[in-house]
């Protein structure tokens, strides 16, 4: 990938210019709804511990001193600040900064905040259209609400590996943590949803998202059939449950992904990508149903066919007859091809230390344009000087009597006034 590269000039209107969202999650889901957060506009300030920061600044490769793959996946568009929430000094110093900010993301295990000072009726009270964001593993008023959240244990109790992989094989867990990052993104939905309906009434709003309501919402269709069927659904592995063919398959150079989703498409299917128009004389395959009630008499004809051919032919005739293929990319080739360079998928941004870093750039487009990386994951404490200096006027002189207690951090360059 060209190093040299650099983040895209973007003009569009940012939707969340002039929110604020204090940012007092760690880890995956609150890290990533405040990062939806930034990503629309919004200024995002991240609180760290002074010492450790987010706990993922340990997690992955490393990058630079402070930052690592996985956490800058998730804290673009922020800046870091640092206090210790365990001291009274840091705790009066969120007091103060809350009537400046729109919403307020944590993600402390259930009850931790109050006795922090910053639940939500203790922020309210000092500031009443608070939008406020509290991320826990299960339901915050059950049995349960102490439990700690985590990823791959909620995946395992939604019943998420049971549906993941292949028949006959043991519970497989997603590739990436599903459930953290789907919990950020309907987390960042609902603080939409709240700062909308706060224009139209004033009001503020308690937000309460559970990392297993999410898990339980990620079955979707296969929960649906589990409660039909009144048992587990079959494992299809990389095939779908309903539709057939539709998968992965073994061309005689490689895989590649064939989408046959309508009765059409099968007869071209037949008839020009694989040619073998014998198959749609079998009644046991003339329709979707037929062929999802048939796949394992359907599927070893199909596979045989296609392991003859060379894949580029395939996906030359498959596109030709409009039927939904892709060849199956690794990940790195994935992350450099022309097709994810071309979008600016992926954009190398300055960094103190490395000279350079690549992040990942918003999904979103608006008005044409990708929105901006307008800021790089930020070293631990890049911001604390700036932010506090400018919305609490703090001194130099405070700022260093701070730092020497231990209640923040700043960072190198700025030990020093």
């Amino acid at each position: 990938m060209d190093k040299t590269s650099t983040a895209h000039s973007c003009t569009v209107d940012l939707p969340l210019d002039g929110v604020k969202v204090l940012d007092l999650s760690r880890v995956f889901a609150g890290p990533l709804c405040s990062q939806v957060m930034g990503d629309l506009g919004a200024e995002v300030v991240k609180l760290e511990h002074p010492v450790r920061g987010d706990d993922t600044r340990d997690w992955g490769m490393r990058i630079g001193l402070t930052e690592t793959t996985y956490y800058s996946a998730m804290n673009r568009n922020k800046r870091s600040i640092t206090l210790d929430l365990q001291t009274d000094e840091g705790r009066r110093i969120v007091h103060e900064l809350v009537p400046q900010f729109d919403v307020v993301i944590q993600n402390f295990k259930s009850g931790g905040a109050e006795r922090l000072g910053l639940g939500y009726e203790q922020l309210r009270a000092i500031k009443p259209d608070l939008i406020y964001c509290s991320i826990t593993g299960y339901d915050a008023s059950g049995p349960e609400a102490r439990r700690p959240g985590y990823d791959l244990v909620i995946q395992g109790e939604a019943g998420l590996m049971a549906l993941n992989g292949e028949a006959g094989q043991p519970p497989l867990k997603f590739g990436v943590a599903a459930v953290d990052m789907m919990t950020g993104m309907y987390a960042a939905q609902a603080v939409l949803a709240a700062l909308f309906r706060r224009e139209r009434t004033g009001r503020g709003r308690l937000i309460e998202m559970a990392l297993y309501d999410c898990g339980v919402m990620i079955t979707s269709y296969y929960g649906l059939d589990a409660l039909l069927l009144g048992r587990d659904p079959e494992r299809y592995g990389n095939a779908h449950p309903s539709i057939v063919p539709y998968g992965m398959f073994e061309a005689a150079d490689g895989p590649l992904i064939i989408a046959v989703g309508t009765n059409a498409q099968f007869d071209k299917f037949c008839r020009d990508v694989i040619l073998r128009p014998d198959i749609l004389a079998d009644p046991r395959y003339s329709s979707n149903v037929q062929r999802a009630r048939n796949r394992l008499t359907l599927l070893p004809l199909l596979k045989a066919a296609i392991r003859e051919l060379p894949r580029e032919l395939l996906l030359e005739r498959l596109s030709a007859c409009g039927i939904p293929c892709g060849s199956v990319s690794g990940l790195y080739d994935a992350l450099t091809s022309e097709r994810t360079r071309r979008s600016g998928l992926v954009q190398a941004m300055p960094h103190p230390v490395d000279g350079h870093t690549q992040v990942f750039a918003p999904p979103y487009r608006m008005d044409g344009q990708r929105l901006p990386i307008r800021s790089a994951p930020p070293t631990l404490g890049e911001g604390t000087r700036d932010v506090l200096q400018r919305l609490l006027s703090l001194s130099d002189a405070e700022l260093q009597e701070l730092q020497a207690s231990g209640v923040l951090s700043l960072p190198e360059q700025d030990a020093t006034p």
